[in-house]
């Protein structure tokens, strides 16, 4: 218990300091860009301290110097340093709001034109997948997790439709990432942090240029789809594939 009340106050405290920072260079030129690398070092320090070591698979899938939209399930609160650590280059959050209520870090999330999304408000959330789609048009990529909120330990919930909207308006193609042992490290609902490792696993990227509003479910289930089978593929040994549970379900 000891350990764990230090290695949260250690946590908080560099979280705080690095929000700190992320504010002062919200003053200076090219002030997005930068606290988002300071974001980067953040989750990679949180990483290191927590004993969590990440194996990343399949990182030539990323379009290198093209916006993209990446996509990622979600079980645990370490997701957020995982992709955070892990992706190369410039991307924005599309983040709930609740997020952005945390004093200090919310002001480093706005400082680095990470954008609030309201999953209760429609008028806002469309607000919110406009201004993502100015980032695109700026040339930045866009990273979301679909299910909208964390998921059960071997579990991929339903996937929200507002950013699959976003990449078709925008014909900006997404790039499905599964991410496996992250429940295990920091399980939901849980302050309990195990040391482990994890796999980030980036999915070949899914073209959206034929595909309408009309016909959108179809590529909601495609890039679920892709999600699970990498998940399935790489999870941790002794868990059930997720396509065998939900055959269970259905069954």
């Amino acid at each position: 218990m000891i350990g764990l009340v230090l290695l949260v106050t250690l946590g908080v405290a560099i979280t705080a300091f690095m929000s700190f920072w992320c504010v002062i260079f919200s003053f200076f030129s090219n002030a997005e860009n930068n606290v988002h690398k300071v974001a980067n070092l953040w989750a990679k320090i949180m990483l290191l301290i927590c004993n969590t070591k990440v194996e990343i698979i399949g990182k030539e899938n990323i379009l290198l110097g093209k916006p993209q939209i990446f996509m990622a399930n979600h079980q645990s609160d370490f997701d957020i340093l995982i992709v955070l650590a892990h992706i190369p280059g410039q991307f924005r959050w599309l983040a709930i709001k609740e997020l952005f209520s945390i004093p200090i870090f919310s002001s480093a999330m706005k400082s680095a034109g990470y954008i609030e999304f309201d999953r209760n408000d429609r008028e806002k959330a469309l607000q919110s997948l406009d201004q993502a789609a100015l980032r695109i048009r700026g040339g930045k990529s866009i990273m979301v997790f679909p299910e909208g909120s964390r998921s059960s330990v071997g579990e991929i919930k339903p996937f929200k439709q507002g950013t699959f909207y976003l990449a078709i308006k925008s014909g900006t193609p997404i790039v499905p990432i599964s991410i496996t042992g992250s429940g295990e490290i920091m399980p939901k609902g849980s302050l309990k942090i195990n040391p482990g490792k994890i796999k980030l696993i980036i999915g070949r990227p899914i073209d959206v240029k034929n595909i309408t509003l009309e016909n959108r479910r179809e590529l909601i289930e495609k890039v679920r789809k892709a999600i699970i089978n990498n998940y399935d593929s790489f999870r941790p040994e002794g868990t059930m594939k997720i396509r065998d549970m939900e055959k269970d379900i259905n069954d």
